[in-house]
């Protein structure tokens, strides 16, 4: 990952330095980092003594971050123009405002400053922090929360580790050139955050109902493309039986990956009628983010989604004939 130049640091410091009040945006369907981000920032405004409110349009699905979901809100206040001038919005772990989903209110407008790390970010200007070799978004917040307040607190440094933990898969996904992740790391530990409790409450509390339907998930999984491809699928029905909290991802992509001569894996969730979700992991070279993009959404390398038209039935051969194309 990079570090944060200092026209960077001093950008970001004039934004919050020309603006009364905040608002701190994640993207929907929020993970451990988009909330350890937002609340990041808003440690950064506390500094500033000014304004905030936390919005995310939800919903609060894993288990490890719904102990955070009071602290945002769905619904944007009502501004007149002169607050609506004088209020900035940070967008963060997303770089697109249709990315935060379903907001009761109007973002359009504001004076935005973006902090993200998604390879297919495709902002620029002074008020953008973008690293997509940034293995967390909170990792980037980390260095902004240092640079203008100091020493972390304990709490601040177990809130950015938990964050980075949830990302990184508790650092499984890092690679050889991540030097700087644990040197910053250390320091997080060095102010309070206890890494073996923050493991305790990233992977414990699952409802029983995650098993069940991980149990079914792994029954209709598919293996495709010379047997480098698994493929799955949760209905809408799995979804009323189970539960909107009866879905841990991370547990089949981590063992189908595991899956001798398996390189990715493809999860579709049918969400409306007409809508479905799309989860999409690899190992090494692999590059989701591409094939993602095809169907609007993005992310990472080894790691990227999206929000997309469609049933099961008819995105699911897509997906396939995509993945063919790499593997």
């Amino acid at each position: 990952m990079k570090i944060v130049s200092p026209e960077q640091i001093k950008n970001f410091k004039s934004f919050m330095e020309n603006h009364e009040s905040f608002i701190i945006a994640g993207h929907k369907e929020p993970d451990g980092d988009c909330i350890s981000s937002c609340i990041g920032l808003s440690y950064i405004a506390d500094f500033f003594k000014k304004p905030y409110i936390m919005i995310n349009a939800g919903p609060f699905k894993r288990s490890e971050i719904k102990k955070y979901s009071s602290m945002f809100t769905d619904t944007l206040p009502f501004m007149n123009k002169q607050e609506r001038d004088s209020c900035g919005l940070i967008i963060t772990d997303c770089s697109e405002i249709q990315r935060l989903g379903e907001i009761d209110g109007d973002l359009k407008g504001f004076d935005t400053f973006i902090i993200d790390h998604h390879k297919t970010a495709d902002v620029q200007g002074d008020n953008t922090i973008i690293d997509p070799s940034s293995p967390a978004a909170c990792l980037i917040v980390q260095q902004l929360v240092e640079a203008v307040t100091g020493q972390l607190t304990k709490e601040q440094a177990e809130t950015i580790f938990f964050g980075m933990a949830t990302d990184t898969g508790y650092f499984r996904f890092l690679t050889e050139d991540s030097r700087e992740v644990f040197l910053q790391t250390s320091r997080l530990v060095d102010a309070g955050a206890n890494p073996r409790i923050i493991y305790q409450d990233m992977t414990g509390g699952k409802p029983w109902s995650t098993r069940k339907l991980l149990g079914i998930m792994l029954d209709r999984a598919e293996r495709h493309a010379e047997g480098k491809l698994v493929v799955t699928y949760e209905t809408m029905e799995d979804t009323r039986r189970y539960g909107s909290e009866g879905r841990d991802s991370d547990a089949l992509y981590s063992l189908m990956l595991a899956v001798e001569g398996v390189e990715a894996v493809a999860f579709v969730r049918q969400d409306t009628e007409h809508t479905c979700t799309l989860g999409l992991r690899s190992k090494d070279s692999c590059d989701v983010s591409l094939i993602a993009a095809k169907f609007g959404g993005g992310g990472h390398k080894n790691a990227s989604g999206a929000s997309t038209e469609g049933r099961i039935e008819t995105l699911l051969p897509l997906l396939i004939k995509e993945f063919m194309k790499v593997l």
